[in-house]
């Protein structure tokens, strides 16, 4: 299951993880225009990890998830 929430500057979709447990933590994605930052928290430490991706990294991982193993450029956006 997923919510999507527009905010002032973003747009936040959050990922709940459903099934057999274990069940992890939900994921909290910003999209900025700028950028896009993934949060999950841990419970074993109590603290909230995030990381930070420019678009261009966010761009490669969208071409990541439909190609076979192996090293890629991709051509520069216009």
């Amino acid at each position: 299951m997923f919510s999507i929430e527009h905010e002032f500057d973003s747009t936040v979709v959050t990922l709940v993880d459903q099934g057999p447990a274990p069940l992890q933590e939900d994921v909290i994605v910003n999209a900025f225009a700028e950028c896009v930052t993934v949060e999950q928290y841990d419970p074993r430490i109590d603290k909230t990890h995030k990381i930070t991706l420019s678009m261009q990294q966010v761009r490669d991982l969208g071409a990541a998830l439909n190609l076979p193993e192996g090293v890629y450029t991709l051509p520069p956006r216009k």
